[in-house]
């Protein structure tokens, strides 16, 4: 199956789950009610059942509503469940989407708490940042980089909620809004102005390689860029399009999180990790360290 295909099957099946949705069964006010008080109070929540795409859909959307009620604005959205590798962990074959919120995304170099969350994680990962609003109606990755005017350097600090995050199938992974907990943010990349640069960056995308490292140098973990949906951007394709089947569109300035170039990893006090894009021109390697 050509990357085009698998897009265009990914995609049906977000239709499919949403036009399901309205008959899904999904979790009760008073246990998402009591995930997002665990979530809050950073304790791991009781594992639920195994979730349809459509339970899953419509459980994420009450669990935003009470994280929008306590953090605030949206300021983007990450796609999960990216990697093919990170998807059979999860026993699924497609992606899944939650909600940025304001906050969540510090400054590189930031220090952290090893607990700063229920399950708390790292992975290496990729911001970019909104342009104009056609990139809701891109269909490729060179669409994409048309309206997009930054590619940020990522640490994304996911957290996995419940007891058991194994349990979770991928339904429940965006069940729990993917995880959004927290992330380092390193130096800009300006998107360049002539085609020639841009076909330039968008091979770099695809070919890098990106590594994890701690203080001493010592590698933790590494991925290509083609590891995520063939390119990094086509989880950008991927994800207008999830939005788009429940009446959510990107907007200028909105963060996208394209998914995970690594495994996901457990923090502990002391540790500082740096992610490291070889073979990506401009890219300055983000730190976060874990006290």
């Amino acid at each position: 199956m050509t990357m085009k295909q698998t897009l265009i099957a990914l995609c049906a099946g977000v239709t499919l789950a949403t036009g399901l949705g309205a008959q899904a069964e999904c979790l009760s006010d008073a246990a998402v009610g009591a995930m997002a008080s665990h979530y809050a109070a950073k304790t791991p929540a009781p594992n639920f059942p195994a979730l349809s795409d459509a339970d899953g859909a419509c459980t994420r959307a009450k669990f935003n509503a009470l994280l929008g009620a306590r953090l605030g604005k949206v300021v983007g959205y990450k796609a999960g469940l990216t990697n093919p590798a990170v998807q059979k962990r999860f026993n699924t074959d497609k992606p899944v989407w939650g909600k940025l919120y304001e906050g969540m995304v510090r400054p590189g170099g930031s220090t952290v708490p090893a607990a700063f969350g229920a399950r708390p994680l790292y992975e290496a990962d990729l911001l970019v940042r909104v342009k104009d609003a056609a990139i809701n109606h891109a269909r490729t990755p060179e669409e994409v980089l048309q309206h997009i005017d930054q590619v940020i350097p990522f640490i994304e600090l996911p957290d996995l909620v419940v007891q058991a995050p194994p349990q979770l199938n991928g339904a429940g992974v965006g069940a729990i809004n993917v995880g959004a907990r927290l992330g380092i943010a390193g130096q800009p990349i300006a998107v360049p102005a002539t085609r020639g640069e841009r076909y330039a960056l968008l091979d770099a995308l695809e070919r890098m390689t990106v590594q994890l490292t701690d203080h001493s140098g010592a590698l933790l973990a590494s991925g290509k860029g083609s590891d995520i949906l063939g390119h990094p951007l086509n989880a950008v394709v991927w994800l207008a399009q999830a939005l788009q089947q429940e009446e959510i569109t990107l907007q200028p300035g909105d963060l996208v999180s394209l998914g995970s170039f690594s495994p996901l990893l457990p923090p502990r006090a002391g540790l500082s990790v740096t992610a490291t894009y070889l073979g990506l021109p401009g890219a300055q390697p983000v730190q976060v360290h874990f006290q």
